[in-house]
């Protein structure tokens, strides 16, 4: 069964969220196969779901405005998000408490927990303050950041953080930094891009970003572009399958999914089904099936392999 073949089969649609869904992000995965899936979204009320089946798992309660982004941390005990009501909140996946509640001056786009299982206790946030900040949650809350310093000369609406030491940002200045938390200066590389970028996505020591009308592909350390693939539309964001053999993107000027041929840029498929444009798309750890988020208040997820897998027979 081709790419084309997957399309057939009809993506299953979440609802619940009454706004736009802006990010989206799935865990890693259980001994046991599973995974879980987390959303922003602008009616302020982040979910959980089960990220084979999509089914609604609980609501975080809490924020006071729109939820810009949403993640995991490594062993996906906690969540963090990013919002509109200046704060990016700290959350028990358990029990949907709030863990920790960050203030903030301005609207926070972003946040990211280090990734390690062993040390959980730090984050980084970003916004539109322009500031770039990192939190211990083994202190107080009410506690100032770690380390803040300004990062960007437009609103920063992304931050990975990659390595134990590594943190990227990229925004609406067109620029992806590199920043080595060790080093005084911070700042160790920095290059501009064919537009604003609203997202990134880490994925086995790769990060993929799309910026205006071309999709990159870096390494997460050694910054070295792996790979620049020119589009005829404007991408918005970008997720790249596991196996690197493809990668789906979704736009704000128009509806669709598109599934490219990672190696040739070639369009394999486009999955219509949105009623409004696409915010966030990501492959599921598995590369089973890939989802969307978009301005109709959805998501949905779309086969992406051949075979029986979750609710799809």
């Amino acid at each position: 069964m081709d790419q084309s073949q997957l399309s057939r089969y009809l993506p299953l649609t979440c609802t619940g969220h009454s706004r736009p869904v802006t990010h989206l992000s799935f865990s890693n995965i259980y001994e046991n196969g599973s995974y879980l899936m987390i959303s922003a979204c602008k009616d302020g009320a982040p979910m959980l779901r089960d990220g084979v089946t999509g089914d609604w798992i609980g609501t975080f309660t809490g924020h006071k405005g729109a939820v810009w982004s949403a993640r995991f941390s490594s062993d996906a005990e906690l969540a963090i998000t990013a919002s509109a009501d200046f704060t990016a909140k700290v959350w028990d996946t358990n029990s949907g408490s709030i863990i920790a509640s960050y203030g903030h001056n301005h609207i926070v786009r972003t946040a990211a927990f280090v990734p390690s299982y062993s040390q959980t206790q730090f984050c980084v946030t970003a916004g539109n303050e322009k500031k770039i900040r990192i939190w211990d949650l083994n202190r107080e809350e009410s506690a100032p950041a770690v380390m803040e310093w300004v990062g960007a000369e437009g609103t920063i609406k992304s931050a990975l953080w990659v390595e134990q030491s590594v943190v990227i940002t990229a925004g609406d200045d067109k620029c992806m930094k590199w920043w080595d938390l060790r080093t005084a200066d911070k700042l160790v590389d920095s290059v501009t891009l064919d537009g604003p970028i609203s997202q990134m996505e880490e994925r086995k020591g790769s990060v993929t970003v799309a910026a205006g009308c071309a999709v990159y592909t870096f390494d997460a350390l050694d910054r070295t572009t792996v790979k620049k693939q020119a589009l005829d539309y404007n991408a918005s964001t970008v997720s790249i399958h596991p196996s690197r053999k493809k990668f789906a993107t979704g736009s704000t000027n128009d509806t669709w999914v598109r599934i490219h041929d990672f190696s040739t840029g070639a369009v394999l498929d486009t999955l219509k089904g949105h009623h409004g444009p696409v915010h966030s798309i990501s492959y599921s750890p598995d590369g089973q099936l890939c989802a969307s988020g978009g301005e109709d208040g959805t998501i949905r997820l779309w086969k992406s392999e051949t075979g029986p897998y979750g609710l799809w027979k």
